[in-house]
């Protein structure tokens, strides 16, 4: 799943361990969810949009979910 995590934290020039703590995660899972290796669980995208001020659906692109 595609996100726009890495841009968002870039804007704010805010680090993956940054992030990670303050939305209760590791800096590895950030990296998983950058990277498409793990699609982050209801929560952990609620309180990363969150924590952007925005929902989830600017964050997270659910277009692949969609088509199937």
């Amino acid at each position: 799943m595609n996100t726009k995590i890495r841009e968002l934290r870039k804007v704010r020039k805010l680090s993956q361990e940054e992030l990670a703590e303050a939305v209760g995660t590791t800096r590895q899972t950030i990296t998983s969810i950058e990277v498409g290796k793990y699609t982050a669980s209801l929560p952990l995208a609620y309180k990363i949009a969150h924590y952007f001020g925005l929902s989830i659906e600017e964050v997270f692109d659910f277009s692949e979910l969609e088509e199937s």
